[in-house]
């Protein structure tokens, strides 16, 4: 009997796939911008933009896009923090409290459909055109992967891991911290992980809106001011971000629950 191909070599030819398809999509730009396919007013050529980010993160010729990555990052991260703990909170007290959830859930309801998006005009009227809106608005749009990962986490909690708790007369906050929050850690890591990517966006969005220093704001004034190399950079350097943000948690989720592997 043939033995299938060993973890590494999967990597290694999904690593390989995915290459391609970028080199591909690189290569379709560049024939696109120098075959004059698309203007290079609105469509710039990938040596253009990748000239415009040296230069935006070269802390020599003025790192505007260092420090504007650095701005975003930290409201992505302060915002996503917020978002977890307040999700994770309330999530574990809906999933084990029948009462909250008969109080929460149909507020809970009426609350995710709005897009966080659609509240920044409410949030700069309470808080008018600052980073603590922004921030407000990115940990409302943040929490909502995280509550309802842990609420579902919560519920999938094996009934008869309740019945031996109950054997065991654990309280409530050491089934909690025993039992049911290891049980449920794949469904928080994962809606965390969505998490992360929700808060990058509604933090791009809020500094646009709010004329927040950061990579919104800068995309936002290279539009306007048809510097297209200037607007690609800053879309290049968004799309790192996410990519690196969401490695670095795939990495920490397999780190946390290297327990469920056989």
């Amino acid at each position: 009997m043939k033995r299938g191909p060993s973890r590494l070599a999967a990597a290694v030819a999904r690593s390989t796939e995915s290459l391609a398809l970028f080199a591909a999509l690189l290569a379709l730009w560049w024939f696109a911008s120098h075959g004059g396919w698309i203007s290079r007013v609105f469509l710039p050529t990938p040596e253009a933009t990748a000239a415009s980010l040296a230069a935006g993160l070269d802390p020599d010729r003025g790192g505007e896009l260092l420090n504007f990555s650095a701005m975003t990052v930290q409201r992505m991260l302060l915002g996503w923090l917020l978002a977890s703990l307040v999700g994770i909170a309330l999530g574990a007290l809906i999933g084990m409290s029948s009462a909250a959830r008969t109080w929460l859930l149909p507020t809970l309801e009426f609350l995710r459909p709005l897009p966080a998006s659609a509240l920044m005009p409410l949030a700069i009227s309470l808080w008018g055109l600052s980073g603590g809106m922004v921030l407000a608005v990115v940990a409302f749009g943040a929490a909502w992967p995280v509550l309802l990962a842990t609420i579902h986490g919560f519920a999938s909690v094996e009934p008869r891991l309740r019945e031996v708790s109950a054997a065991l007369q654990l309280s409530r906050l050491a089934f909690i911290g025993k039992v049911a929050l290891p049980a449920t850690l794949p469904d928080i890591l994962a809606g965390m992980r969505l998490s992360m990517t929700v808060s990058l966006i509604v933090a791009v969005v809020g500094e646009m809106i709010a004329s927040q220093p950061g990579l919104g704001q800068a995309i936002l004034l290279a539009a306007r001011a048809f510097r297209a190399s200037e607007l690609f950079a800053g879309i290049v350097l968004l799309g790192v971000l996410g990519f690196a943000s969401n490695a670095l948690l795939a990495l920490a989720e397999r780190r946390l629950l290297r327990w469920q592997r056989p």
